[in-house]
């Protein structure tokens, strides 16, 4: 029973962290409203999931034993993370609000969440290294890696939904086009940021 109430405390806090997935949901959220943060949302918590299943099936051991592997998650997560930050720079004219939202609304905010979830190693590493800690002997392994992921799940989706409300409250004191051409530039250097950390750090463990 300790050993639950502590993991799930951790968990919490872990979940609470800011990170990329913040970044994603408060640029959709403020960019194109309340519906799509909640989808890039659930494309997250569904990316975490990915992971749930792969550490469950033992993949995620192949992913960590595989130095190639690994780097080729590693990188594509990276650069789709840069693209993503890239894309806020890339704008034209006076109707940068405008033209952003026509793009995003031809993207599904669920498949960007997804996508840049389950190709971020981090959470791979995550759940290899948080998660074994508090695996009980004699019980399925397996199964606990899919209740314990699906309730990092759970409290990420609650975290993330307070977040997506939070930020559709003060969203129509944002939207004036001088804050939020800020907002976008600034969340679009910490993608670039996040990408090219990656991407150092491999480099740096396979010196």
């Amino acid at each position: 029973m300790n050993d639950i109430l502590a993991f799930t405390i951790l968990l919490i806090f872990i979940v609470m962290s800011p990170g990329i997935d913040f970044a994603l949901i408060t640029k959709r959220t403020l960019t194109d409203g309340k519906k799509d943060g909640f989808k890039i949302a659930l494309g997250l918590t569904s990316g975490a999931l990915v992971h749930t299943l792969a550490a469950a099936l033992g993949l995620s051991f192949i992913l960590m034993k595989s130095a190639v592997a690994f780097e080729v998650v590693k990188y594509a997560g990276a650069v789709y993370l840069i693209y993503m930050g890239l894309s806020s720079f890339i704008k034209k004219g006076k109707s940068n609000l405008v033209q952003e939202k026509q793009e995003n609304s031809r993207k599904s905010a669920f498949t960007q969440g997804l996508v840049s979830n389950a190709f971020n190693p981090k959470v791979a590493i995550f759940f290899l290294t948080f998660l074994p800690q508090f695996v009980l002997p004699g019980y399925n392994p397996s199964l606990q890696f899919l209740l314990m992921g699906s309730l990092y799940a759970l409290l990420s989706i609650i975290w993330f939904t307070t977040i997506v409300l939070l930020l559709s409250y003060i969203r129509r004191w944002l939207m004036s086009p001088k804050v939020q051409n800020m907002i976008d530039k600034v969340t679009g250097l910490v993608l670039i940021g996040f990408g090219l950390n990656m991407i150092f750090k491999v480099q740096k463990t396979g010196s």
